[in-house]
Order: structure tokens, then sequence, then C-alpha cells
């Protein structure tokens, strides 16, 4: 039986300066096949305290510092980081949320982990858009933020605090040319009109 120095994997990981591993990660790092002795590995790392199992094929070091949204977007992909979490990120929502929220194509659901809350609401894939890539995550500019709110809110999925929101910093004329892409119902368009 092949046997592997752990100390060469574990410097390989420090090395890659990657905080976060799926399967296909550390195949391509480890350049080995997934097999018995793949996973051994991996389990090895994680009884040395240099990974953390956060669900099936994913990982994380023990040290990890890459925030909550890189984390968010690790844990449901596809998703990109929306609703209050970008509000309050944009400084639009002053309060902080006590769940980092994201938008997905997959079906609405919630996790936890490492003490904090993950919310993946579901939008159709007509308004799977409007968002930027930061550092290791994605998020939606200001005004799809808004949108994806307004729309989730009107629908009775989320809730909006309208009064608690700092339109300034909003483009209104790229919020006027996003909500043409909405669906333009009668409740969403109230909203929006006592929004703008």
């Amino acid at each position: 039986m092949k046997t592997y120095d752990m100390s060469l994997f574990t410097k390989k990981i420090y090395d890659s300066s990657l905080q976060l591993f799926s399967v296909k990660t550390f195949a391509d790092l480890f350049e080995l096949n997934k097999s018995s002795s793949f996973y051994k590995i991996i389990n090895r790392l994680i009884v040395s305290d240099v990974l953390v199992k956060v669900e099936r094929d994913k990982y994380l070091l023990v040290n990890y510092t890459g925030g909550e949204f890189a984390l968010a977007h690790f844990l449901y992909e596809p998703s990109y980081i929306s609703f209050e979490s970008a509000l309050s990120y944009y400084g639009i929502l002053s309060q902080f949320p006590h769940e980092v929220t994201s938008a997905t194509l997959k079906q609405t659901r919630s996790k936890k982990l490492t003490g904090k809350q993950f919310g993946y609401y579901h939008l159709k894939k007509e308004l799977f858009w409007g968002y930027i890539k930061e550092n290791n995550y994605l998020i939606a500019e200001p005004e799809k933020a808004l949108l994806d709110q307004v729309y989730l809110s009107t629908k009775g999925i989320k809730k909006s605090h309208l009064d608690e929101y700092d339109l300034s910093l909003i483009d209104k004329k790229k919020l006027q040319l996003y909500r043409q892409k909405f669906t333009q119902t009668k409740q969403f368009s109230k909203t929006l009109n006592i929004l703008i």
C-alpha cells in the first residue's frame, strides 16, 4: 500500500492560499484521482486539524478567514449575495441582517455553519442577473439587490421596511432600467413607486 507524506499535503494546502476546498479542488491540487486513498488523505487532514468538513465533499481550513460572503457562495452554487446582506453591504440598509442572504437558481433553503445562518432564496432564471464578482463571491449590484428584495417581499417571502432604506445610494436610472425586467404586478409597481 502506498504511503503519503501528510506534511507535504499540508504544505501544499497552505502554499495554495486557498481556504475553501471542494473534492475537485483537492483532486487538482494533489494531482490524485478520487479513490479510497484520496479520501483517506482528506480524513487525515481533518484529524490533524488542518481542515474542517463543512458538508459532503466541501471543506475549509481550520483557521478560515475568507469572510461570510465567500463562504455563502461556496456552500450553495449557483448563488449571489443579495437582499438584506447586499443592501447592508452597500450602506442602503443600516441594520446588519442576522443571516447572510443570497439569490439562487436552486430551491430555497437555509444552512447554518460556524454559528451563522445562510439563507438562499430561489429566483427564476430570467431574474438571475445583475451581480458582479468581488473577491471570491458574487454580489448583486445595489439596484438589483433592492429589486430582488422588493420582488420577494411582494410575494410574501421576505419583509421590506421601506423607511429603513437610504435610497440616495441607488442609481435611479439604473433602477428604472432594471425594474423593466421584472413582472410588473400591482404590488411590485406600487412598492417601487413609493420608494422612488
